[in-house]
């Protein structure tokens, strides 16, 4: 389990705690020090003292700056070491391999990440995120067994059980997008309607099913419009088809390349200028990839060193 030490991941390993008797889990916990604060260390020793005494494994890793330099690096670096640190267990153990990796979403954090991507500008399959579970790598499974509770409710199992939960001083700078949502956008919208931040996360599980099936379909589209390779589609079968299902398979086709980062107003962008009658052209994307088409072809290349 990945625990930081706040509210939400100590509610997440009380209950895990509790249940593992009885479904015969090991438990191991993992902490990640971004080193953002003076009290990092501080917060990192008594959490190790806690577990310790609790008798619960605990292992933790601290990044240096370049490696989690914003939001976004800081969450690949903690993945990056929960992997490392799943496959390390399971080497030491073989017949009873680390296959799940927990942490501690909760439906707060589903409904702050569905606002971040609406200000970015997304389609509706990017805002069926934070999913309950997904894989990691190989047989290795991520899952989010709170993300039917608000960040209210682990509040209230943490003050039940009397729970220590160390406050991370990070989570109080507004310069951090989430944070900035966190403190400000999301309790004006449930001052208005009570309850607004779990109706928002709940969204994001009726679309779940929608991203599933809308993916299938864009890979059978992918398939009839590829062209050499899938690198590259035939611009000419691609305009054969209607401008929302053109969108549609811009998108899906850019992320099975491998482009992490594209927004709806991109996506609009592009199919704008790859329509009829249009010149050839290339634009910039995410990750130095480049998206060019001619009269015949639209194709990815990626910038090499």
């Amino acid at each position: 389990m990945a625990i930081s030490g706040g509210q939400d991941s100590m509610a997440l390993l009380k209950l895990i705690v509790d249940l593992k008797r009885l479904y015969k889990w090991e438990v191991e916990i993992w902490h990640g020090d971004h080193q953002w604060h003076d009290k990092s260390e501080t917060i990192e020793e008594e959490l190790k003292l806690w577990c310790l005494k609790k008798q619960i494994s605990f292992h933790s890793n601290k990044a240096n700056k370049e490696e989690v330099a914003n939001e976004e690096k800081a969450r690949d670096w903690r993945y990056k070491n929960l992997i490392k640190k799943a496959k390390v267990l399971s080497s030491k153990n073989r017949y009873f391999p680390c296959k799940r990796v927990l942490t501690g979403h909760t439906a707060t954090d589903r409904a702050e990440t569905i606002i971040m991507n609406l200000a970015r500008g997304t389609d509706l399959i990017g805002l069926s995120t934070l999913k309950e579970q997904r894989t990691l790598e190989n047989d290795i499974e991520l899952a989010r067994p709170l993300l039917i509770f608000n960040r209210n409710e682990t509040l209230s199992i943490c003050k039940e059980f009397s729970l220590p939960v160390w406050i991370d001083p990070s989570n109080e700078n507004i310069n951090l997008t989430r944070n900035k949502i966190r403190k400000e956008v999301l309790p004006i919208l449930n001052s208005i309607y009570k309850g607004a931040d779990s109706r928002i996360a709940s969204l994001a599980n009726r679309l779940e099913s929608y991203s599933k099936d809308q993916k299938i379909f864009a890979k059978i589209a992918i398939e009839f419009c590829q062209g050499e390779n899938i690198n590259s589609l035939s611009r000419k079968k691609l305009l054969s088809l209607t401008n929302s299902i053109r969108k549609i398979i811009l998108t899906n086709w850019l992320k099975i390349i491998g482009i992490k980062r594209i927004t709806a107003l991109q996506v609009e962008e592009i199919n704008g200028k790859i329509s009829h009658k249009q010149p050839p052209g290339s634009i910039h994307l995410h990750g130095d990839f480049q998206i060019k088409w001619n009269k015949e072809s639209i194709y990815i290349s990626k910038k090499t060193d």
